[in-house]
């Protein structure tokens, strides 16, 4: 299954999933996203992402000075992505539970 279509549509959950549990540099972030499952994430993607949400206020960001390469720009979740997680995690949790329902024939992942 190409999974590509499904992922654009739970990127900024997973972002901030991840941001939320520890902050990170751009790569760091897409590393996680791909240890933790997410294999096929790109790294344009990613970037598009935390820009996307830095610029509407979920992340915040920093930068850290690096001896053996360029600076990093750190990113860490704010109260509005808090906010914005706590309410995509509440959607996926409606929507995952109505297609395994409908998936196994049955209405009982169906709410109204």
């Amino acid at each position: 299954m190409d999974t590509t279509q499904l992922l654009k549509g739970v990127l900024d959950l997973a972002v901030l999933a991840v941001v939320d549990g520890e902050d990170g540099y751009g790569y760091d972030i897409v590393r996680r996203l791909r240890d933790g499952g997410l294999s096929e994430v790109g790294d344009a993607s990613v970037y598009g992402t935390l820009r996307r949400l830095y610029a509407a206020g979920a992340l915040t960001s920093y930068v850290v000075p690096s001896e053996s390469g360029p600076h990093r720009k750190y990113y860490g979740i704010t109260p509005i992505g808090r906010s914005q997680l706590k309410q995509q995690r509440d959607d996926w949790a409606v929507f995952a539970s109505t297609v395994t329902g409908l998936l196994k024939g049955t209405r009982e992942g169906v709410t109204a």
